[in-house]
């Protein structure tokens, strides 16, 4: 048997990552109720950094609250930037050489688990998330190969004597006439 050398992309690496931060708010005015929250616009990418895997990225953080004595309500913004790093072990000894690339995914957008008002008057918030990322680089793979050829089928067609012969005799050869 003899074996071929095929250059490949293939995944070298491969991890996720769960992320839990807690930021706070200072609002304008002193909150009585949080009445919401929700993260929006989540972007990222990815990149190598050393041995390392790194991932910028940012997300709004809209904060719903009511204010004096649950009489009126607003909405406070926050962008949240973040730079999130990922230990992967690549797989087979390859290395994060400058053609791989690097794939990044959120396995689970980010979201608000918790909201309270501290004793400052502070928003306080909890904003969980996981990310996967996959390293992409070449590989060489070993295949066995066959080197002689298989042989073609015989390819018979349905047609024996006796109708080649009621074709033969079927035919009028002088089907076309002129007229003179």
């Amino acid at each position: 048997m003899a074996y071929k050398e095929i250059v490949t992309k293939a995944v070298i690496g491969k991890g996720k990552k769960y992320f839990k931060n807690n930021y706070t708010i200072t609002t304008e005015t002193t909150p009585t109720t949080v009445l919401g929250c929700w993260v929006i616009n989540h972007k990222f990418k990815g990149y190598k950094s050393g041995d390392k895997i790194g991932v910028d990225g940012s997300y709004d953080v809209n904060i719903w609250y009511s204010y004096e004595g649950d009489s009126k309500t607003t909405v406070v913004n926050k962008k949240i930037e973040y730079n999130d790093l990922f230990n992967l072990k690549v797989k087979d000894n390859s290395d994060l050489s400058d053609d791989t690339d690097i794939i990044v995914r959120t396995l689970s957008n980010p979201n608000c688990v918790k909201v309270n008002i501290d004793d400052n008057n502070n928003i306080n918030f909890d904003i969980e998330k996981e990310m996967g990322v996959e390293i992409v680089g070449e590989k060489k793979i070993k295949i066995a190969i066959e080197e002689d050829e298989e042989p073609w089928d015989l390819i018979e067609d349905d047609i024996d004597d006796e109708v080649l012969n009621e074709i033969e005799n079927e035919v009028n050869e002088d089907y076309i006439k002129e007229d003179k």
